[in-house]
Formats: structure tokens, C-alpha cells, sequence
């Protein structure tokens, strides 16, 4: 089977009777299906992308791109988000210790972020992370809806963090990864607390920034940070304990 007839069937759910709906989560979930089904559809090395720091105010977003041993399934593995620090730190050390385990990294700054805006970064992110791999995959699931120019057939999963093994592994490498950067911006920067907050928009964080002004790894076009510079007061409904990434794009049109 060629690589475009399979990449149809991958798609379409059809050759060798390949189920590739999305499946509710349970407990049970088998978070290799995806990496099966690809298998099953002609595909040999496969990789999941997930990226960390998307929303801050503050910092680089990191994207992960890995590929796993499909016959070797991780006890514990699954969404950063759900997961301890302790935990993604035992996680990650025992996948970068592994050598059938590929990954890779890319690192954009608050600069690039601003010179491109987060979603070009997180795209641009995606693309060098996949092009840094050692392996070449031939198939490439990715976290989220965004899906980036890649030489390879891909499929973009939503939640896919907490359906695919290799997007979940990428998710923790990717988080990892940008929490030991702003460990070292937290004693770089210690008055904005990076420490606690990772970046994120949170009540403190806003309120480091009214007092304290702006860092240099701020974002300068995200909104609160953007008022900060402008010498505006920050909005008071924008003072809540953790603003999603619709109320951060929202904060883009704020003058």
C-alpha cells in the first residue's frame, strides 16, 4: 500500500477494518489505539507533537515531538496537565533515559512570540520540532485542532494529550521542559514569582505585574502586559485566578 492510500485509510477508518473515530476517554483507554491503527494502515514510525506555554503572559512556548516504542507501554503515562511535577520528572527522565524513545525539542521566545504571535510560533514550533527528530516519522499525530505544513501525512487530535501515547509523551517533555526555563527565570526575575505561576495569567501574576511593571521575557503583545506598558490600569474582571486562552485573545482588542 502506497503512502497516500494509506494515509486515506488512516483517515477514513476503512483499510483492514482500521476504527480511527475518536473514542471517549475512560480509565480503560488504550493510549497506543491511534499509534495501532496507524500501524495497522501501512504507517512504521510514528510521532506525537504537544506543545507547553501556549497561554502565559510570560516566557517561550516549547514544543516536544516523540516517537515511542509501541510495544512498550509506560505505566503512568498520560496528560501533563493531569499529572504531579514529581510524577512528569520521573516520567521524563525515564523516557529520555530509554534509547528506542526519540524525541526532540524546540524552544520559541517571548521575541518570537511577539514578532509572529503565539499561534505562528506554536505552528513554526511544531515544524522544527519534527524536523530535529533523529527518525524520520512517516506519520505525525498532533495535540489540538492547529495543524502546521509538515512532509508528512498528520492528524491533528483534539485533547489528543489524553488519547494518544506519543502526544502524551511530547505533552510531558514539552512541560518538563518549559518549567525547568522558568525556574531559571523565577531566580533571574524572582519579584514576578515565575516560580509559582509558570508564566500563566493568574490573580498574583496580574498583580505582580501592576506592581512591579513588566520583566523582559514578558510578552509584550498579550494583552495585560501590553496595558501594563501603556501605563493603563489592568481591568478588574480581568483579575481571576486563571484566564483560558479565549479570554487572552479576548485581551488582544483591549486598548
Amino acid at each position: 500500500m502506497d503512502s497516500e492510500s494509506a494515509n486515506i485509510a488512516l483517515e477514513q477508518g476503512t483499510e483492514k477494518n482500521v476504527d480511527f473515530e475518536d473514542l471517549p476517554f475512560k480509565d480503560s483507554f488504550d493510549l497506543y489505539h491511534y499509534e495501532k491503527c496507524a500501524l495497522k494502515a501501512g504507517y512504521s514510525c510514528i510521532a506525537g507533537v504537544d506543545e507547553a506555554g501556549r497561554g502565559p503572559l510570560a516566557g517561550p512556548v516549547v514544543v516536544a515531538a516523540c516517537i515511542l516504542p509501541v510495544d512498550f507501554p509506560i505505566v503512568g503515562l498520560n496528560d501533563s496537565k493531569l499529572l504531579t511535577e514529581k510524577k512528569r520528572e520521573e516520567l521524563y527522565h525515564l523516557l529520555s533515559q530509554r534509547e528506542d524513545v526519540n524525541f526532540s525539542i524546540s524552544i520559541l521566545d517571548h521575541e518570537e512570540i511577539d514578532r509572529i504571535n503565539i499561534y505562528q510560533a506554536t505552528l513554526k514550533g511544531m515544524q522544527l520540532a519534527v524536523r530535529k527528530l533523529k527518525k524520520r516519522p512517516d506519520f505525525i499525530f498532533i495535540d489540538g485542532n492547529a495543524s502546521p505544513t509538515l512532509r508528512c501525512p498528520h492528524k491533528t487530535l483534539v485533547d489528543g494529550d489524553k488519547k494518544s501515547a506519543s502526544i502524551a509523551a511530547a505533552s510531558i517533555i514539552a512541560k518538563v521542559t518549559r518549567d525547568r526555563l522558568m525556574l531559571k527565570y523565577h531566580k533571574m526575575y524572582p519579584s514576578w514569582n515565575f516560580l509559582k505561576h509558570k508564566g500563566y495569567g493568574t490573580k498574583e501574576h496580574l498583580e505582580k505585574i501592576k506592581l512591579h511593571g513588566v520583566s523582559p521575557i514578558h510578552r509584550k503583545s498579550f494583552g495585560p502586559v501590553r496595558i501594563s506598558l501603556e501605563n493603563k490600569k489592568l481591568p478588574k474582571e480581568l483579575l481571576l485566578e486563571q484566564m483560558d486562552w479565549d479570554m487572552l485573545n479576548r485581551m488582544e482588542t483591549l486598548k
